[in-house]
């Protein structure tokens, strides 16, 4: 299998804890994640796929993987552009302004996907400084027509990759189009929702209703909620509870021995009943929030529960603390 990576960065990725969680679920023939972003988990998977099925309320990140898995030549070229401070501007806005019927689209029709829109997002988040990108909080705002710079301070990331610019590039190893073309096939059988979390989380899903395998496992890492203490204009789609909500469906389900779950969070932000089993990881320095020291804190708070039907891990040493 190929390592591949999201070509945008996302706070809260998962990629450095993806061993440890297909080491308690293993090999199992149904995975569902219904809080994708960047997809880290499953494409680090170390199987070869069967069925799985992912999903994101923000129907950018939903659009992204759709147009990826049918037209990832098209989202390449879109998304291989110089870093522009204007463009970045004028595309956001233009971006803002189709947030609200995007998911609709993606909803109503199974064959909509538009490769521009998914571009532009990746080659926009890619330069974005901070959280907010397309949440239509701002720093750009359409009032009456008028354009208004609320953050003057936000503008050309110059810290996190950049599409499409040869010193500066995503992957320097290979090229873009390459890459793309590596995730359409990585996603080629991935079914991609857009919509709550908890859609993709019952039984038509997770269970053999409609001769669905089992074990299915279920990762859950929804954003971090009110008592992680963190900052809330992260994501496009916010929510400081859906995390509170996830975790009584972990607890409803986690004596289901046909599902292997594991529910992402900060330490002290989930009790969980001593049956799961708790894992310290550490993840990267965080999403352009590291200390002049560059160690931030909240890299040591990572955590993750798994349910007691996940596989159980024969040393405690996991090499990355």
């Amino acid at each position: 299998m190929i390592n591949l990576q999201a070509p945008f960065p996302w706070f809260g990725g998962k990629s450095r804890a993806a061993d440890i969680v297909w080491s308690r679920f293993g090999d199992v023939p149904n995975y569902v994640e219904p809080f994708f972003g960047s997809g880290a988990v499953l494409l680090l998977r170390p199987h070869e796929p069967r069925i799985e099925t992912v999903n994101d309320k923000d129907g950018f990140v939903a659009n992204f993987w759709r147009a990826v898995s049918r037209d990832a030549e098209a989202v390449a070229r879109y998304a291989d552009n110089l870093v522009n401070e204007n463009d970045l501007h004028a595309r956001h806005l233009w971006l803002v302004d189709r947030r609200d019927e995007l998911p609709l689209r993606l909803c109503a029709d199974p064959e909509y996907y538009d490769p521009k829109i998914a571009g532009w997002w990746c080659w926009g988040i890619c330069c974005w400084i901070g959280g907010g990108w397309c949440s239509g909080k701002g720093p750009w705002k359409n009032i009456d027509g008028i354009f208004a710079l609320s953050n003057a301070g936000r503008g050309v990331n110059r810290q996190l990759p950049h599409l499409g610019n040869a010193g500066q590039g995503v992957n320097r190893k290979r090229p873009l189009m390459e890459w793309f073309s590596d995730l359409q096939n990585r996603l080629r059988r991935v079914r991609v929702c857009c919509g709550d979390w908890s859609r993709v989380c019952g039984p038509s899903v997770t269970s053999r209703a409609g001769g669905i395998p089992s074990p299915c496992a279920v990762l859950l890492d929804p954003p971090y909620s009110a008592e992680a203490d963190r900052d809330m204009n992260l994501y496009s789609e916010e929510s400081r509870d859906v995390a509170h909500d996830v975790r009584e469906w972990a607890l409803a389900n986690g004596d289901d021995p046909r599902l292997r779950i594991a529910l992402c969070g900060y330490d002290g932000e989930h009790t969980m009943p001593d049956s799961w089993e708790c894992v310290e990881w550490r993840a990267h320095g965080g999403y352009g929030s590291e200390s002049k020291k560059h160690d931030n804190p909240n890299a040591r708070r990572e955590r993750i529960w798994f349910s007691p039907h996940c596989l159980k891990h024969e040393s405690k040493q996991l090499g990355l603390l």
